[in-house]
């Protein structure tokens, strides 16, 4: 799990970071810490971050928020894919969604679009998360700022968020 700039974590190392950070330390698991040069310019944050990191589209996951029948819904897919509201809205409950505003984003998750993290937010979301992530060792999601993604397993991603895991993403 090695990567320039990379900074291994664990419960106990400074409580000082992104609320994703210290949500990683305070449920004491696992994690590597991946800095880059963001790009404020990027067309695409995710694929971006994957490129500037040399990790493949397929093990970094974006996090979209939508609304759910009104109720604001995570979706974390890859960055190769992109979130099929259909399939979330069943994954969540509900009949339709729809890409929430990122104003009502950022306000939720007391993050900024381009570093929404699903670790850390600012009130706990339903969320769900793409079936791909099974069959992977490790993930990249965003640690809460653009410029840094956290690395860990699946099922500590899965238990942090509270996520139900569904196939929710196309392409």
């Amino acid at each position: 799990m090695s990567t320039k700039g990379a900074k291994a974590g664990r419960a106990g190392r400074g409580g000082k970071g992104t609320p994703a950070t210290v949500a990683a330390a305070r449920a004491e698991i696992e994690y590597t810490l991946h800095e880059y040069e963001a790009d404020p310019d990027a067309e695409s944050y995710g694929e971006a971050a994957a490129d500037a990191l040399g990790v493949p589209y397929g093990r970094l996951f974006k996090t979209l928020l939508a609304e759910v029948d009104g109720r604001l819904t995570v979706g974390i897919v890859p960055v190769s894919s992109s979130l099929d509201l259909k399939a979330l809205a069943a994954a969540a409950g509900g009949k339709k969604a729809r890409m929430a505003d990122p104003r009502d984003a950022e306000r939720a998750t007391g993050y900024v679009v381009g570093g929404i993290s699903p670790l850390g937010q600012r009130r706990r979301l339903p969320a769900v998360i793409d079936a791909s992530v099974s069959g992977l060792a490790t993930v990249y999601v965003s640690a809460g700022r653009r410029g840094l993604q956290i690395e860990l397993v699946p099922a500590d991603l899965v238990r942090l968020t509270g996520a139900r895991v569904a196939a929710i993403a196309r392409g």
